[in-house]
């Protein structure tokens, strides 16, 4: 099963993103893990995750994530801030499937 991370500043605001994602995931029946943390937990959850996805108000630290993920082989991205702001699940999701190595 696939980990997705999705980070924001204290992992409260995607969490309703995180439930519609998970809702798109079984109606394609898709079998994805797909948690929210808060960024400064990054370092804890970078060996487990399988893609990790940042929220608009961390977006900033992409870089910077992304340079610190890349030695576990695990890509990090900017959700779109429109989708996120509509709480998009499906195409959030489509969009952490597409960041995977053989996407589903």
């Amino acid at each position: 099963m696939k980990k997705i991370f999705l980070c924001c500043a204290a992992g409260m605001s995607t969490s309703m993103l995180v439930e519609r994602m998970k809702q798109s995931a079984v109606s394609r029946d898709i079998a994805v893990e797909i948690t929210a943390v808060p960024v400064s937990e990054f370092g804890q959850i970078v060996e487990e995750a399988d893609v990790i996805l940042l929220g608009p108000q961390v977006k900033f630290q992409l870089q910077s994530l992304a340079t610190a993920a890349a030695p576990h082989g695990v890509p990090v991205a900017a959700i779109d801030m429109m989708q996120y702001g509509s709480m998009q699940g499906d195409k959030v999701l489509d969009h952490a499937l597409s960041l995977l190595p053989q996407a589903q």
